[in-house]
């Protein structure tokens, strides 16, 4: 089954999981993953549905044992193993990822629907990221919508500047790609 065929299936099956409509595009996959490479160290990315973000990654050079995916569908979590072999995914929620070992990573890349998430659920999955990321790691996120996809209580409360990156017209409906780092 391709991607958008299986995408819908779990939207239909899992709505309360599932934010979007369709599936990102290469194009945003791309722009997510741009600043990534084989130098960036090991990186986590939170909600990879289909795995088009993930594709971008390791098409930038990342070493597949370098990646760590965060997924809580269990039938997009099989989709990706059978995907992208020696990446490493846990069927667990981003908030695990210091629980897990992951420590000192380079970068964060999240497909997570932050901007409808109660600000409380927001500062779990930044604080558990940041926990995470090596000092100088940075947290890549994109949104739908015309302002930036964390709340600002959240972004002080983290010590988090934000940068904005590519936006991305060829994506349904079209994104922009934000950078988070600490001060």
């Amino acid at each position: 089954m391709n991607d958008l065929a299986v995408f819908l299936g779990q939207v239909i099956r899992r709505p309360g999981q599932i934010s979007a409509l369709v599936p990102s595009s290469r194009h945003l996959a791309r722009a997510m993953a741009a600043s990534l490479g084989p130098d960036t160290g090991t990186i986590a990315e939170l909600g990879p549905g289909t795995g088009k973000i993930t594709r971008a990654i390791l098409d930038r050079g990342v070493a597949p044992e370098n990646l760590t995916l965060f997924e809580l569908n269990p039938v997009f979590c099989r989709r990706l193993a059978g995907e992208f072999p020696g990446v490493r995914i846990e069927n667990s929620p981003a908030q695990n990822m210091p629980a897990l070992g992951l420590a000192g990573l380079g970068a964060v890349v999240s497909g997570l629907p932050l901007l409808s998430m109660p600000p409380a659920l927001q500062q779990q999955i930044l604080h558990a990221a940041f926990c995470a990321l090596a000092p100088e790691g940075r947290f890549i996120q994109f949104t739908y919508g015309p302002r930036p996809p964390l709340d600002a209580q959240v972004q002080r409360d983290l010590g988090l500047r934000v940068t904005r990156g590519a936006h991305v017209l060829a994506n349904m409906p079209p994104a922009r790609v934000y950078h988070y780092t600490r001060h």
